[in-house]
């Protein structure tokens, strides 16, 4: 398992419900906005070779737009729809991280107990904590680093057959003094929630979170493969063809990344988190908060939730990888929106295509006269146009014929881009400097203005980003 990813049980099996995915489709969004989401998907899909992708966006809090794009399954070719399911991986484990809030909440547990009190034997099971396990910061070994399904996984496996294995050798280093993924960590914590509530993992979520939050389509692809009507995994082999790709032995995946379902099911768990509805807001405060090693030092990950600044913008998200399936979740709480993506190959662009509609979404209807006018002027130079009014002497002795040549030539193939941001503001040398962001797919460019209080501009330099 990569790091970021998860899975659960199959909540509609238990419940004994049809697994019929309704009104999976959704088209609330503004025509302008469809139109950029549909073309950052498109464009990264097939810049990395992806078959697939789901997509949900989450905007004002609510679930706007869902839409699949590519194939689900190749030969023959079947086309991607919003009611197939995709392992979600690793993003599983926000579920089990709100399974243990519920039962802190309940009186049941405490976030720094000792581990050794609900599973005993584990390596220094007297000193490390829950909260330790869910934000890795315990010291327990993972049990799959790799990103590759190796042979002894093809075969059933168990939870306790991985806790006996990785979780009773000596820890990698002193609980709370380092940050290291670790998908035993989540097995550790799904035995709890089992032990405590008395009920399976799978079920204990389906009361207290699926079946409240009307995610139906949910699936167990631990103990049972996903349809011939869900998403195919496929894998590739260096640079060779696609291949179907092998499915885990039962019991591998557990509480760390067992869960698959649609886009559309995953954008209601989003919605939950903007509105904080599931759990108290003690609760979400503790999720949504960097874990501090002992030296102070920062993790960036809250409880089963990675947590970040983008481009000024709080965001709680996770990565997700099980064999075929790679997913992404991005959640800008403050902003009411979220992106879900879900693709059917190994080779990425779920987070590359999550990050960049999110700031899409975030950004939309509130670009700036400085982006403005850098758009405007980078699609003049595309065509090898500029507007000398705008420039300072000194910016307009740089434009020379061959200088503006260049522009066109080495910016005007890449065409529109998929993001285009500011990035940063300051003055500087009585001027102002603005940073912005260029984004195409596989490409990052950065552009640097200088502008006088006269709004002349004495600098505009595109270089090779990051």
């Amino acid at each position: 398992m990569r790091k970021f990813r998860l899975v659960l049980p199959c909540l509609l099996t238990v419940a004994g419900l049809s697994l019929a995915a309704n009104a999976q489709t959704v088209d609330g969004i503004e025509p302008s906005l469809r139109a950029q989401i549909d073309r950052i998907a498109s464009q990264v899909l097939e810049q990395r070779g992806i078959p697939s992708a789901s997509v949900a966006v989450v905007q004002g809090g609510k679930v706007v737009y869902t839409h699949a794009y590519g194939l689900a399954h190749i030969a023959p070719d079947v086309p991607a729809t919003p009611e197939m399911r995709y392992s979600i991986g690793s993003v599983s484990k926000q579920f089990t991280a709100a399974a243990i809030l519920l039962l802190q909440e309940q009186g049941k547990l405490s976030l720094d107990d000792a581990v050794g009190k609900y599973v005993p034997g584990l390596t220094r099971g007297d000193e490390v904590t829950i909260r330790q396990i869910l934000s890795h910061t315990s010291g327990y070994q993972d049990y799959w680093p790799e990103d590759y399904l190796m042979t002894p996984m093809m075969k059933p496996g168990s939870a306790q057959q991985i806790l006996d294995t990785w979780a009773k050798k000596p820890l990698d280093f002193e609980p709370g003094t380092k940050w290291q993924y670790s998908n035993t960590n989540y097995v550790i914590a799904g035995e709890i929630v089992e032990k405590v509530s008395g009920e399976k993992l799978f079920a204990f979520l389906g009361e207290h979170i699926f079946h409240p939050l009307g995610m139906k389509s949910v699936w167990d692809s631990d103990e049972t493969k996903l349809t011939s009507t869900d998403a195919t995994p496929y894998v590739r082999n260096a640079l060779g063809p696609m291949r179907l790709a092998p499915k885990e032995g039962t019991g591998w995946m557990f509480a760390a990344g067992e869960l698959a379902m649609t886009a559309h099911d995953l954008a209601l768990w989003d919605e939950s988190l903007i509105a904080q509805s599931v759990l108290k807001p003690e609760s979400y405060k503790e999720m949504f908060t960097e874990v501090k090693l002992k030296d102070g030092s920062g993790t960036e990950y809250g409880l089963g939730v990675g947590v970040k600044k983008r481009d000024g913008h709080r965001s709680i998200e996770h990565s997700g990888e099980v064999t075929g399936f790679v997913s992404d979740n991005e959640v800008l709480v403050d902003d009411g929106v979220a992106v879900a993506v879900l693709t059917n190959h190994m080779a990425g662009g779920a987070e590359e295509i999550a990050q960049l509609v999110a700031s899409t979404v975030a950004g939309s209807g509130k670009q700036s006269d400085s982006e403005k006018q850098a758009l405007a002027i980078y699609r003049d130079l595309q065509q090898g146009k500029i507007d000398r009014s705008l420039l300072s002497p000194n910016l307009n002795d740089y434009f020379s014929e061959q200088t503006i040549a260049d522009f066109k030539n080495s910016l005007g193939p890449l065409g529109e881009p998929l993001t285009f941001k500011q990035a940063a503001e300051e003055l500087r040398g009585g001027m102002t400097l603005h940073v912005f962001r260029i984004v195409y797919p596989g490409k990052r460019l950065t552009l640097t203005t200088y502008t006088y209080p006269d709004g002349k501009l004495e600098q505009y330099l595109v270089e090779p980003g990051n």
